[in-house]
């Protein structure tokens, strides 16, 4: 009788494993075609990236004419001693203005989109925000802003491509400065915090609004007229690559202050 359970025994089991096979076909079938969905949507980004960091150096050449025809003729005008060339010239320095701003913009749109390759190697942060203070200074100083720097007494090795970490830190520099229309103060305090170092930049500016904050890191959202909205994104995508993370903490009319994290290098 034993041959008689066994197979009454597979025949209940049958539709069971019928079933579950049934079910796993289905999930691998909707897993694959989920996958197929995100491939093509990548190709579409990537192909969409492309396309756009075309388009931008194909207005940053005829922006380059423009501008170079633009200071010849400034030139020319500003020999003339006539009221009417006068009166143009002031036109054409506005022109001026706004080329130089588009220039900045598809310069900004070109590092964000464009690829970034880190060549890492320890440094002392120390001396690169040494570095940063000495670099920033005059502009600071022509801003009415007071340039300050706190470091510690001891090494803090990370592991950066110094060229983007100063970029990075730069553009939180840039963004303070002009927040601070009237002057004040910006510090760069580093600090080591266990694994990890910290670098704020801290500004005695008017402060972000809450809803604000939660947007900053967004690309093109900017709180400033004729901001690009790409400084503050360009520095978390950093940031993050060399495997650390920036955040903001601020207050209406109590300032600004930017932390910037980075893993602290193995120590040999």
């Amino acid at each position: 009788m034993g041959w008689v359970a066994f197979l009454i025994g597979a025949l209940v089991a049958a539709p069971v494993a019928a079933g579950v096979t049934l079910w796993l076909s289905r999930r691998i079938l909707l897993r694959a075609r989920q996958l197929q969905r995100r491939a093509r949507s990548t190709e579409r980004l990537v192909e969409l990236a492309q396309l756009t960091s075309g388009l931008a150096h194909e207005i940053k050449n005829p922006l380059s004419t423009i501008k170079l025809n633009l200071d010849l003729l400034s030139e020319e005008l500003a020999s003339s001693g006539s009221e009417r060339d006068r009166r143009n010239l002031i036109r054409l320095r506005r022109l001026q203005d706004e080329v130089q701003r588009l220039h900045g913009v598809l310069d900004e749109f070109l590092r964000f989109a464009g690829k970034m390759e880190l060549h890492p190697q320890v440094h002392d942060l120390r001396q690169l925000v040494e570095e940063l203070i000495d670099f920033f200074r005059p502009q600071a100083e022509s801003s009415r802003v007071v340039l300050r720097a706190s470091v510690p007494a001891e090494p803090v090795a990370c592991s950066v491509d110094a060229g983007l970490f100063k970029q990075a830190v730069l553009n939180l520099m840039i963004n303070a400065t002009q927040a601070m229309t009237d002057g004040g103060e910006l510090l760069l305090r580093l600090d080591r915090q266990e694994d990890q170092a910290a670098l704020e930049v801290i500004d005695t500016g008017p402060g972000i609004e809450p809803e604000a904050c939660e947007r900053i890191f967004q690309a093109y959202y900017s709180t400033r007229p004729g901001g690009s909205g790409l400084g503050l994104p360009l520095t978390r995508r950093i940031v993050r690559l060399h495997g650390g993370d920036v955040r903001v903490h601020s207050e209406p009319g109590k300032g600004t202050r930017f932390v910037i994290c980075l893993p602290l290098a193995n120590e040999t």
